[in-house]
């Protein structure tokens, strides 16, 4: 792989293994089936109950009135709950439901079942080069969002 290349190449090679993840689990999951920013917000409501809705949508990048969008959407669907912030009677605090917890748990459980699939249909010099680029991966993550929190 060439040096100049390398960077597009990886971004397409983690874009498409997202991609073909999200799908194969898209059309196993049982309905009603969530965009990929419903299910964004439904992993920050749960690793953060409580969060407001501007909070949400600066760690999302996305603007207010979307996460507004994608939380009533969530709420209809029985998967949100928004409660009054008691420091500001104004804004809403969101939480997750059993329904969520439970939905975001059989995700993870089914991704990690179909990822180790098809980790296992590699060889081991492949599975030994994932497994020793995932730190560098996590760092590479880890600036994205330092950078974006920046700007």
């Amino acid at each position: 792989m060439e040096q100049e290349t390398f960077p597009e190449e990886l971004a397409d090679a983690l874009v498409g293994v997202q991609r073909l993840i999200r799908r194969r689990l898209r059309r196993e999951m049982p309905a009603p089936q969530l965009r990929g920013a419903e299910v964004e917000l439904l992993r920050l409501v749960v690793a953060r109950p409580g969060i407001g809705i501007s909070d949400a949508a600066k760690d999302l990048y996305l603007a207010g009135n979307s996460v507004s969008t994608l939380v009533n959407q969530l709420a209809g669907q029985g998967y949100l709950v928004r409660e009054t912030d008691p420091a500001d009677r104004r804004a809403a605090r969101l939480m997750p439901t059993p329904a969520a917890e439970a939905r975001l748990g059989e995700w993870r459980r089914r991704r990690a079942d179909l990822v180790r699939q098809q980790v296992a249909r590699l060889d081991e010099v492949d599975r030994e080069a994932l497994a020793a680029a995932v730190p560098a991966l996590r760092l590479l993550a880890g600036n994205l969002r330092e950078e974006g929190e920046e700007s």
